[in-house]
């Protein structure tokens, strides 16, 4: 296995099939979702989609990686600390794209202290990292 981490913690697992009006089921069967593209692209809108789950994947993981530097600066984080994310999805002049929104939500923060907060996440967050030079990410604080 070719791996560019130093460690494996963990390793998720899915079986996926008939792509945008299909299944995905994760190999403990805790995610088991039907998939059915958006009206607006063409479905029935019945089922979840794959930007919805990136959208909850990317801002679940940020969140994470917001507590864990928070952790090592030694900042209390709100406890009603949420994410609103946003993916969008379009062609491109090689096929399809998507980009990233995300407004973190850090009620009772200091602006600054909040804004520091994001930037060092930002550095460290998985989803950040695949993502960053290869798609746009905009965040924001709400």
């Amino acid at each position: 296995m070719v791996t560019p981490l130093d460690k494996v913690l963990y390793t998720a697992k899915a079986h996926s099939k008939g792509g945008r009006d299909g299944s995905a089921r994760s190999d403990d069967g805790l995610l088991d979702v039907k998939l059915d593209p958006p009206p607006s692209m063409g479905g029935k809108g019945q089922g979840t989609n794959p930007e919805q789950l990136f959208a909850a994947g990317y801002s679940a993981c940020f969140l994470g990686a917001l507590k864990a530097v928070a952790d090592k600066q030694k900042v209390k984080l709100p406890d009603d600390r949420s994410i609103d994310a946003e993916v969008d999805i379009g062609p491109t002049s090689h096929g399809f794209g998507i980009a990233v929104r995300m407004t973190v939500h850090l009620p009772g923060m200091e602006r600054k202290q909040a804004q520091a907060l994001v930037d060092a996440a930002h550095q460290v967050c998985p989803y950040s990292n695949a993502t960053r030079g290869n798609i746009p990410v905009e965040l924001t604080l709400g």
